[in-house]
């Protein structure tokens, strides 16, 4: 039973019918969609509300676990130089997204679009991760490469989300902002008690962040993201990106563990209530971030990489400029944080659902990223 679930969870499924399940309601009975999402039925709060102000505040709060693991000694992250590579690579990866955003959006978009740069800046690290598999084969170094690409790309998405996209209705109030400061406080107060359990840190310290995000008009999904770096960690990392070490019971260990599952499944909900788009939304913001994610984060991810190996940063060992070329290509993937800030980005839900698009249309990755592997005949390791 353990590995039917396991495999759902390694290739996305949850995810993916979410999204499927969202486009095809969303055209063939849009009123009866638009009533599940957005019309308050759970408790006063609509199902929109549920996913994306509290269940992402589990997903953002999972990431922000693997940031941590990844920048402790011995993770994928540390020691820095390690890293630089692709880092520098990530810096590509959202520098040239961004770039190609508002060169197309003068050309061809308006200023009503303009906000919409932060969308194609993140990669969708599950997917990302199942198609540079199918691409390189499980052990290829280049999957490592990606995935700390990733992990790094989604960092600073997060803080592209909490510093750039305040609510454009509701103006923000900082001074709510000291809730989430004594969130920070209380969770370091708890870490110098030696308190093993998650939960006081999630329930004290991650309400408090939470209120004062919300009151505040930012992103409460953001909450977790202040509180998990606090949770007691062993002082080494010992296994890398998407691995398990049984002898780890930390906190953060445990966190992770216990809610990643629900995560991992809880995604079907997001999918649901974010992907719903109709065909006919296709507009002129759906061709600047598709663009953006394939030709903004290729040319920015191969850029940086390759300037990196000029300055004395290398590649790993069998990661050539093809094999960069192509983790580019993958990591245009930008379909969960991307369809997040799309949400959050338009006020107009007709450019929203165009940006939408765009988001999910990268998902065309995966055929395009298995034929040029096949074309450059890039060598597979199993």
């Amino acid at each position: 039973m353990r590995k039917p679930i396991n495999l759902l969870r390694e290739f996305s499924v949850p995810l993916i019918a979410g999204v499927i399940t969202a486009l095809a309601w969303a055209n063939l009975d849009p009123r009866g969609y638009d009533a599940l999402i957005h019309q308050p039925s759970f408790g006063g709060v609509s199902l929109h509300f549920l996913v994306n102000e509290l269940f992402m505040v589990l997903f953002f709060g999972i990431a922000a676990a693997e940031i941590t693991q990844s920048c402790l000694p011995g993770g994928d992250l540390n020691p820095p130089r390690k890293a630089v590579n692709p880092l520098l690579a990530t810096l590509g990866g959202v520098i040239g997204p961004v770039i190609v955003y508002l060169i197309l959006n003068a050309a061809i978009g308006n200023p009503a679009l303009s906000r919409g740069w932060g969308i194609p800046t993140a990669t969708d690290i599950a997917l990302a991760w199942l198609v540079a598999r199918l691409v390189f084969g499980a052990v290829h170094p280049a999957v490592s490469f990606l995935l700390l690409l990733a992990v790094a790309d989604d960092a600073i998405g997060l803080a592209i989300i909490a510093i750039f996209y305040p609510d454009p209705i509701h103006p923000t109030e900082p001074l709510w902002l000291f809730l989430t400061v004594a969130g920070i406080v209380a969770a370091y107060i708890l870490r110098g008690a030696r308190t093993k359990s998650y939960w006081p840190y999630v329930i004290l310290g991650g309400g408090l962040s939470w209120t004062g995000l919300f009151k505040a008009h930012l992103h409460p999904a953001l909450a977790l993201v202040f509180i998990i770096p606090f949770l007691p960690h062993p002082p080494r990392e010992s296994a890398h990106l998407f691995e398990e070490d049984p002898r780890d019971t930390s906190t953060l260990a445990r966190f992770e563990h216990d809610w990643k599952i629900v995560v991992d499944f809880g995604l079907f909900l997001f999918g649901l209530a974010n992907a719903g788009v109709r065909f006919s939304s296709v507009g002129t913001a759906t061709w600047l971030v598709l663009t953006a994610l394939l030709v903004g984060k290729t040319a920015g991810i191969f850029t940086m990489g390759y300037l990196g190996k000029a300055l004395g940063f290398p590649l790993p060992d069998r990661v050539g400029f093809k094999e960069l070329a192509l983790t580019g290509l993958v990591a245009g993937m930008g379909l969960t944080v991307a369809l997040f800030v799309a949400g959050v980005a338009f006020v107009d839900p007709d450019i929203e659902s165009a940006a939408k698009m765009g988001a999910l249309l990268s998902g065309g990755v995966l055929p395009m990223a298995v034929a040029l592997g096949r074309i450059l005949k890039v060598r597979r390791i199993p």
